[in-house]
Order: C-alpha cells, then sequence, then structure tokens
C-alpha cells in the first residue's frame, strides 16, 4: 500500500522533534549506519516496512544535525523551518518538475515566478531593475550562471568597441572563435579573497582558474577592494575581457567588500571599461533584510549598494533557512541571461510573462525549490526574518566578546570591531599547540560543530550563526562553556 502524504509527515517528525542536544551523532551511530550499509543488491527487496526501521534506526541516527540544534555551526548550514519543511514535502509527494512555465497544466511556474519576487521584496531589490530571476541548486551554480554571462557580455562589449565593430557571441559561436573575432586573448576575474566556488566556476565557464586575480586593499584588510589596482588592470584592457566579481560577504570573516561609495566607484569603472559586476552574495545578501541603525551600520552600508551590480547570487538554504538545496540569481539584462541559456538551438527569446525556467538557466530537469521558499516567506513574514537576523549577530557578538576578553583566544581579524561583526566569528587560540587541535577539539563533544579554516598563515576557527533555533542565552552559554572546557583540557595535559 502506498505511503501517504500524512503517514511520511508523521514519520519524519516523530525523529526530528525538539532542539537536540548535540549537533553531530556519536561515533558509534555513525560506525553502525555504515555498518549497516549494504554491500550488494538484493535479488529480492526488502520491502517497505523494513526499509523504513533500516533508515529510521540504522542510518537517521548517523545524519549530522543542522536542523534539530541550534549549535551546528559549520558551513554556514541553516536549519529548515516548520513551514518551509512542511513545502518540501509537498514537493516530493508531488513530484514536480519545475522546468517549463505550463500555465494551463500546472500551478508549479506561477509559484516559482511568486517566490522569487516575494524574496526580492525580502531583499529590497527592484524586481523590475533584476527581471532575470531563478532559483539554482546554491550558490556554486548562481556563481556559474553570473560567470557565464560576464564572459557573454564582456567579449560582446570587447568586439563591440573594436575598429571596425564586431558582433560576437560565445553562445552562439564558443569561446575560441568569438573571442578571435572579439580581438579577446584572455579573460580576468577581478576580486577579493573570494569564495572556492568562484574559481571553480571559472573553471567550468572556460575562463581558467588562473583568471581569478585578487586585489586586496591590504594585509589588514585583504576583503576589501584597492580601487587604484582595479582600474589599473581594467584601463590593461587590450585583448583583455573583465569581469568584477563582489564577496558580500567574504567567506571566513563576514565582511564586505566595498562600502556604499566604493560600490559607486566601482559601478563608474565597469561602465568606463565594458566590465560585468556579479556579486556573490551566498549569506550577505540576507543583510538587506536590516534596517540602518549605529549598531548594523557597518554591515548596511557593505551592502547597499549592490544593486548596482549586473548579476547576483543568494542561497536559500543558508539565512533563510529552507531545505537544501536551493540558491538563487538575479540578473538586471534578461535578454541576455535567455541568450546563453536559451534551451535548444532557437535564438528566439522565451516571450512569456512568466519565462520558462529552462530558459534562464542550467537544469531542465529542476525540483520546485521555490515552494519551500515562498512557504517561509508567506508564513514568517518580513519581521520575522528581520528579527532572526539580528538574533543571529547578536549571538555573534556576544561570543565575539567573550573572546576578546579572553586570554585564551584571539578574535580574527586582528583589531575587529564588534559593530563590523556580522554572523561569524572567526577566532583561533594563541596557545600554537591547542591552536593545531582546536577544531577537533570544539567538535569532540558532540554539542556543537564549528569548521576549520586559515587566517594569515594559521589554523582558525569559524563559527557561523545561521539556524532559525538561535536562542542568544541559551546558545551562546553552550558555546562559552564548549570554548573554557578546550582551554582547561589543554592545562591539564
Amino acid at each position: 500500500m502506498p505511503l501517504s502524504l500524512n503517514e511520511f509527515i508523521s514519520t519524519i517528525d516523530a525523529r526530528r522533534k525538539g532542539d537536540s542536544q548535540e549537533a553531530l551523532p556519536p561515533i558509534q551511530a555513525i560506525a553502525h549506519a555504515e555498518a549497516s550499509l549494504p554491500v550488494s543488491l538484493p535479488d529480492t527487496g526488502m520491502g517497505l516496512e523494513c526499509l523504513k526501521q533500516h533508515i529510521l534506526d540504522d542510518l537517521v541516527p548517523g545524519f549530522n544535525r543542522p536542523n534539530q540544534s541550534s549549535n551546528y555551526y559549520g558551513f554556514i548550514t541553516g536549519g529548515s523551518t516548520e513551514a518551509s519543511l512542511f513545502a518540501d514535502y509537498i514537493v516530493s509527494g508531488f513530484d514536480q518538475n519545475a522546468q517549463v512555465h505550463a500555465p494551463k497544466e500546472t500551478i508549479g511556474g506561477a509559484v516559482e515566478d511568486a517566490a522569487l519576487r516575494l524574496l526580492q521584496q525580502l531583499l529590497c531589490i527592484d524586481e523590475a531593475s533584476f527581471p532575470g530571476r531563478i532559483f539554482t541548486t546554491g550558490a556554486t551554480a548562481s556563481n556559474i550562471l553570473g560567470l557565464s554571462l560576464g564572459r557573454e557580455f564582456a567579449v560582446a562589449e570587447a568586439g563591440r568597441r573594436r575598429s571596425p565593430p564586431s558582433i560576437s557571441s560565445v553562445a552562439q559561436l564558443g569561446v575560441v572563435p568569438a573571442c578571435l573575432q572579439a580581438g579577446v586573448r584572455k579573460f580576468q576575474v577581478l576580486t577579493t579573497l573570494p569564495h572556492s566556488s568562484l574559481y571553480k566556476a571559472a573553471s567550468v565557464v572556460g575562463l581558467g582558474k588562473n583568471a581569478v586575480v585578487s586585489l586586496p586593499l591590504s594585509a589588514e584588510e585583504p576583503w576589501r577592494f584597492d580601487l587604484d589596482a582595479l582600474e589599473r588592470r581594467l584601463s590593461d584592457s587590450a585583448g583583455v575581457a573583465h569581469i568584477i566579481a563582489i564577496s558580500a560577504g567574504e567567506v571566513n570573516t563576514g565582511r564586505f567588500a566595498a562600502s556604499r561609495e566604493e560600490m559607486i566607484k566601482i559601478r563608474a569603472l565597469a561602465d568606463k571599461y565594458g566590465a560585468w559586476i556579479h556579486v556573490d552574495g551566498a549569506f550577505g545578501l540576507q543583510a538587506r533584510v536590516l534596517l540602518p541603525s549605529e549598531s548594523h551600520s557597518s554591515i548596511v552600508d557593505g551592502i547597499h549598494s549592490i544593486h548596482l551590480a549586473d548579476s547576483l547570487t543568494g542561497d536559500a538554504h543558508k539565512l533563510l533557512n529552507v531545505p537544501y538545496d536551493c540558491g538563487f540569481f538575479f540578473c538586471k539584462n534578461l535578454a541576455l541571461q535567455q541568450a546563453v541559456f536559451q534551451n535548444g538551438a532557437s535564438v528566439i527569446p522565451d516571450t512569456a510573462e512568466i519565462p520558462s525556467p529552462h530558459n534562464l538557466g542550467m537544469e531542465n530537469s529542476r525540483r520546485l525549490r521555490a515552494l519551500p521558499v515562498y512557504a517561509s516567506l508567506l508564513t514568517y513574514g518580513r519581521i520575522w526574518h528581520r528579527t532572526l537576523l539580528e538574533r543571529q549577530i547578536e549571538l555573534a557578538r556576544t561570543i565575539a566578546t567573550f573572546i576578546l576578553g579572553s586570554e585564551a583566544y584571539e578574535l580574527l581579524p586582528r583589531n575587529t570591531d564588534l559593530k563590523d561583526v556580522y554572523m561569524i566569528v572567526l577566532f583561533r587560540a594563541r596557545s600554537a599547540g591547542l591552536n593545531d587541535t582546536l577544531v577537533s577539539k570544539l567538535n569532540a563533544s558532540r554539542v556543537m560543530y564549528v569548521s576549520g579554516s586559515r587566517w594569515d598563515g594559521a589554523p582558525a576557527v569559524r563559527l557561523a550563526v545561521s539556524t532559525w533555533r538561535v536562542d542568544v542565552k541559551r546558545d551562546s552559554a553552550r558555546v562559552i562553556s564548549e570554548l573554557e572546557e578546550a582551554t582547561s583540557k589543554q592545562v591539564l595535559f
């Protein structure tokens, strides 16, 4: 007998309710789960009831718990709100393939368009200015879209600026013929401390990882752009096609690459030299929900002028707290987006009021990722999302305050002002011996989970507050207790 949606929901809910005290499963649970995995396919299936028991009793105890624990601080992983989780059950139950807007066959396309418009409203991004909008698998896919469009634009712009001008389209001709026609001999992606996915995107779209060039303002503030160096690179434009990639914010520190005034200058430079501006705001775009205030002034300033970019990357499965996987992409030039991602050989643009997603992105086969976003936005509204981010920032700053007052730990980057702390805390132990093993020590209790990183050539801990379950008083006490425990063990040994 088929499993009903209600049975499915109740079965899962029974296993995931409540705030878990542990962010990671016991090592023994992982070992048991691994031992239960079959090594060969049986000729006769075990049946649904046995399968349910196997998954729930053997495998589920071995999963990590970003949606159950409020102290899972790795990978900037948000949890899943109750509303988004319910909607995700519906998506699986009705098995929607959201590749085509077919208004007479399904509401799916209209739901995606509505969810994207609501999301733009939440983030204060003008719908008319960014008509190219689509849900993706995540920020990596969105960055691939951004660099693909940047490549198309920059090569075409180089061709237009030639004498005599040429019409050069990578989408139609391919990279080598289009570049030869436009007089382009290489690409440069100008950025500061980019996320690793930018290098992957540059590789995938044929620019090459070596095309990614970091232009840090200084050793003290490497996440910020050196605008003089940027103009020097752009002005050396003979045979070079440029994309400017702006981090909002930087993955280790959460800091923003450009202030509102600097963004205005970058826009002017891009227009002058024919460059495309792409903003990677995987978790930084969420800061657009904040109201101007003294305590959030540097954050608001860093995200204020991203509307001047040509394309934007965001992740909904981070601070928006919907199930994996869900990213999004916004673009000002809908015609260019369709020219690059048009499904099939036709170059005729999709002129429907709601363009089909398979003409806007990489995938033809697409899960209806829009529904969990739609559900969360409608259930909780603008104010809830704002106050959630404010609590996440408050927790990060409470932990940062403890670290600043600690003799055992050092807050990074050095000389950090608390008002610059977003929802990431980067720190290390002052003792080199402890610092080398700090991540594993903090994760050993399984109570919380943090990611390891490097800063200034040494290991560092990155603690990213991203769950909707955040409780400042409770969670700060847990984290501080774990930090104190790590140093007390060091003293004992």
